[in-house]
């Protein structure tokens, strides 16, 4: 009797500690992990037997699938920039939201600067023509930083 308890406590602790959900990168990639939480366009998990926090990019993730119910989730949708006149679908990211996703290229050049507009309208015309420069080459992400001297640093991204 004491074997068939331990045995069958064993096979629970098994299950409760495996991997529970998959995540589906839009690249194709799949990760068995242990799903946390869905926060600030950012997923959380951790791999089998860590209590380690990875996090991933929402915009990096097609779905999550819970293996044991077998309820898929989407995340996000697959972002396609195909010419110049889809400059709106390019998605301009903070660095901190790019994990997952791979970097492609470097730009940098000098803000946008008009005179008599706020800097906030100059910051909006700087982002327009990144985003349009993006857009012909089929990037769909990109992380803006600006520098104090009026130049900007651009880095494009895809799954």
């Amino acid at each position: 009797m004491k074997s068939i308890i331990f045995t069958l406590s064993i096979l629970f602790a098994n299950i409760a500690i495996s991997q529970t959900h998959q995540i589906t990168k839009h690249n194709g990639e799949q990760l068995d992990v242990n799903f946390i939480k869905l926060e600030n366009d950012l997923v959380y998990y951790s791999f089998n037997g860590s209590a380690e926090e990875h996090k991933i990019s929402k915009y990096a993730v097609s779905q999550l699938t819970n293996k044991q119910t077998n309820q898929t989730k989407k995340i996000s949708d697959k972002v396609i920039v195909d010419s110049k006149s889809d400059y709106k679908l390019v998605t301009v990211l903070p660095q901190e939201k790019t994990i997952g996703l791979k970097q492609v290229a470097n730009f940098s050049g000098v803000s946008t600067k008009t005179k008599g507009e706020p800097p906030i309208a100059n910051q909006k015309s700087t982002a327009l023509r990144i985003k349009t420069q993006l857009a012909s080459s089929g990037y769909p992400f990109v992380s803006i930083i600006e520098k104090a001297d009026g130049k900007y640093e651009a880095v494009a991204y895809v799954y």
